[in-house]
């Protein structure tokens, strides 16, 4: 059983196949966490010797007994205005005006299966998958009770952790912070790692000493945002690819969210995840009680290649759902780059002519196509066919498409209205604006009230009705801004600082609706590319474009970062063409077709544009990635340089039974008169032999391993690298 308790002592601990999580209730009530980290298999309470730290005031039960303080020890589950004076887990406003919460052990119920979360997305696992640990905490002074639930999914060194505030009292109270997660640790965590960056350049690895204070990585965006993303790392100075203690955080969260590091006076580390509290204000009325969204953590001892590959798994088999979630997905072309809003049917079908000879699975038209949409300060919201540009239809277009011998996509942009539409000029109110100020504009759009039953109506039919009039089988979900201006006239207690976390809710509602009813579209999530990359998203959407940046060079940095939690499927990744349109770039077809490779591939060009030889290259390219797909998208990711210090972004994948590795990448620079490069695989069975292609020696797993493969001399800046080998018969 990975949960065990002693009741007596009231010890909890929860075991994976890798590591150990404790928790206890001690003599006071008071939840404290023990451990995070190996398996050590007894308490280890007994590290918790505390001195009588100054200006660390006691709590009223303990007398004088000094070295006591819920503002030292390490806590499951903190709370504000009760003597704990660093970051806190939880903050509510009584009828009263006081705020202070006490909260202290009442019980707990081990079942087994995994948790779900109302109007949230969650993993799911099955009873012989997953267990749930839920304990119950209770205000001292008030009817405030928590329950806080850990679901363990011991073979992936899983555990996630959500919280249910209930009010069972006869006055409503104010939540100005509900986390979802809480991690108190020693100090033997003392570097932390965040993915940083803005639109076209999203994810960025940072890693960072911490310092005696606050640290975070936060969104006020009303999305994820391009900004920061809603994971970090905690880990030693020591900890690299392959060896030391970390821990990954990761909230599935779609809104603002905040992640905050507290280096406290004792060196000791206080990590708390939740919704950004800066635009968050719950009221919590008599009965009511508030989900917060799950949080979900892993520990390696092994460095962080063996923490994603615990979140890629979890999030391809546990969060990914439907038909596409561990398919294959179909290599597409998407309409943007080729003729972005300037075109008409005629224009589409000879791109998709074009497209379908080069062995292209899919075409799917981008924006353009509905409304009056002939430039991008009109149009959204009217989610109808344009007839001066889609003549025949979009049903008729889907054929010819399809006779083509590929599939059809299209691309929606459901929670924006444009100023200029059919929409706005009918319901103006379903807009987020403020009454007697002036909207900030975005794109020169606003964004509809997701909030709204009606809107979410309206938006469900609008797509519904496209996606039954046409043999569509992809949508991409766009949303090309962030969020401020926050107001709705249909919130009933006119407290808007209920509104970000509901809109999050209502857009989950809607997807969940089109999810469920159309199982067979594949669903592809964007916000400018990579501005809300997130596991809430992945659990409607398997892939999201992962950055509107399509240059190479650029790409293997990104997709460096996105790497350490996101698997490789769920990253939309195209080739695109030269130069390129974000950076001017140049770089060789095939340097961008192996950096779009590590992903879910496709391409965003204009086929008709291409040369001969790139015509000729292009359905070679497709057919390798054929061949590889099952091995880059099932097998275990291996980061091998860092691109970011490095003069070389170089990767590989291996397949579960290690008789299948794909080496790929790209070395930036190219260098006179050296040596070849070697780089040492990983993951490799050291007792296997091993050929590489086109290469007739027999090589040992750990000769690859220790030794390395010698790289081909590159011919020029960004040449491309791609190595397959197998085991040899």
């Amino acid at each position: 059983m990975p949960i065990t308790v002693n009741e007596k002592s009231r010890l909890f601990c929860i075991e994976t196949d890798n590591s150990e999580y404790q928790l206890m209730a001690d003599s006071f009530g008071v939840l404290r966490h023990l451990w995070y980290g190996e398996k050590v298999g007894m308490s280890m309470e007994y590290l918790q010797e505390y001195p009588d730290v100054g200006f660390s005031g006691n709590i009223y039960e303990a007398e004088n007994l000094r070295s006591y303080s819920l503002d030292t020890l390490p806590l499951e589950y903190s709370c504000g205005g009760v003597g704990d004076f660093r970051i806190n887990a939880l903050s509510a406003v009584h009828s009263d005006g006081s705020f202070a919460l006490d909260l202290r052990y009442a019980g707990f119920k081990i079942s087994n299966g995994k948790y779900g979360i109302e109007g949230l997305p969650a993993v799911y696992a099955n009873d012989t998958e997953a267990e749930t640990l839920e304990i119950f905490l209770k205000d001292t002074a008030s009817d405030i009770s928590v329950t806080l639930k850990y679901g363990v999914l011991p073979k992936l060194d899983i555990i996630t952790r959500s919280a249910v505030i209930e009010n069972g009292g006869e006055t409503g109270v104010f939540l100005t912070n509900a986390a979802s997660l809480c991690l108190d640790m020693p100090c033997d965590y003392n570097e932390w790692i965040h993915f940083h960056g803005r639109h076209t350049c999203e994810r960025l690895f940072e890693r960072m000493p911490l310092l005696h204070g606050i640290q975070e990585s936060s969104s006020q965006r009303g999305t994820s945002s391009h900004q920061q993303n809603p994971a970090v790392i905690l880990c030693g100075n020591d900890c690299t690819e392959t060896n030391g203690g970390c821990i990954g955080a990761m909230l599935m969260y779609s809104g603002s969210f905040s992640a905050k590091i507290e280096y406290d006076q004792l060196e000791q580390v206080r990590l708390i995840m939740g919704i950004n509290p800066a635009l968050f204000r719950w009221e919590l009325k008599k009965g009511e009680r508030f989900c917060t969204p799950e949080a979900v953590m892993s520990y390696s001892g092994s460095g962080f290649e063996r923490l994603s590959h615990n979140f890629h798994k979890v999030i391809r088999e546990h969060i990914c759902r439907g038909k596409y979630k561990l398919s294959e997905r179909p290599v597409l072309i998407n309409s943007w780059e080729a003729v972005y809003l300037d075109f008409d049917d005629e224009k589409i079908l000879a791109a998709a002519k074009e497209a379908a000879k080069l062995g292209i699975d899919m075409f799917v038209l981008d924006d353009g196509w509905f409304g009056k949409r002939d430039d991008d300060v009109s149009g959204l919201g009217d989610w109808f066919v344009n007839p001066n540009k889609i003549k025949c239809g979009l049903g008729e277009l889907a054929k010819k498409i399809k006779a083509l011998g590929m599939d059809f996509g299209l691309w929606l942009e459901p929670e924006m209205v444009s100023e200029n539409s059919n929409l706005y000029r009918s319901h103006p109110e379903w807009a987020i604006q403020i009454p007697n100020r002036k909207p900030m504009r975005g794109r020169f759009q606003l964004v509809l009230d997701m909030t709204r039953t009606d809107v979410r109506d309206y938006l469900y039919k609008s797509i519904s009705d496209i996606l039954k009039s046409a043999e569509i089988s992809y949508i991409k979900w766009d949303m090309n801004r962030s969020i401020c201006d926050w107001y709705s006239a249909c919130l009933e207690s006119k407290n808007m600082g209920e509104m970000p976390h509901r809109y999050v809710l209502g857009l989950y509602e809607l997807l969940e609706r089109l999810t469920q009813d159309f199982p067979d579209v594949l669903f592809e999530g964007c916000s400018g590319g990579g501005g809300r990359f997130d596991s809430g998203m992945l659990y409607y959407c398997p892939q999201i474009w992962c950055s509107d940046d399509t240059d190479a060079f650029e790409r293997t940095k990104i997709q460096y970062g996105t790497s350490f939690f996101y698997p490789i499927s769920t990253m939309g990744s195209h080739v695109s063409a030269v130069p390129n349109h974000q950076t001017g770039r140049v770089t060789s077809l095939n340097a961008r077709s192996v950096t779009a490779m590590s992903g879910s591939f496709g391409y965003e060009l204009d086929p008709s544009a291409l040369t001969e030889e790139e015509k000729t290259e292009i359905p070679m390219q497709i057919k390798r990635f054929k061949n590889y797909r099952k091995l880059i998208h099932n097998g275990k990711y291996y980061r091998l340089t860092n691109p970011l210090n490095d003069n070389s972004a170089l990767w590989e994948f291996v397949s579960e039974d290690k008789t299948k590795i794909l080496l790929q990448g790209m070395q930036f620079r190219a260098e006179p008169n050296f040596m070849r490069h070697r780089i040492k695989l990983r993951g490799l069975d050291e007792n296997k032999k091993y050929v590489i292609a086109e290469d007739e020696r027999i090589y040992t797993g750990n000769a690859l391993m220790s030794g390395g493969v010698l790289l081909p001399a590159a011919k020029g800046d960004y040449f491309a690298y791609e190595i397959f080998i197998t085991e040899a018969k």
